[in-house]
């Protein structure tokens, strides 16, 4: 019996911690989500020519890598 009372203290302090902790993050999320949407729109106004580079080559055939 006392161990049914021990786990259930404990699952109250995780719900209490767990929902102190929903109302301590909710608070920020706003601010977060303004300077993430400022840096995106900078950076996309500022890399508009982008340099592309294109790789064209033959493939090794198993010969050619065994000698390397």
């Amino acid at each position: 019996m006392n161990i049914a009372k021990n786990m259930e203290f404990i699952f109250v302090a995780a719900a209490i911690v767990a929902g102190a902790t929903t109302f301590a993050t909710a608070a920020d999320a706003p601010a977060i989500m303004v300077a993430a949407d400022t840096r995106v729109t900078q950076v996309a106004t500022a890399s508009v020519d982008m340099p592309v580079v294109t790789v064209s080559a033959k493939r090794l055939t198993a010969a050619e890598k065994a000698a390397l």
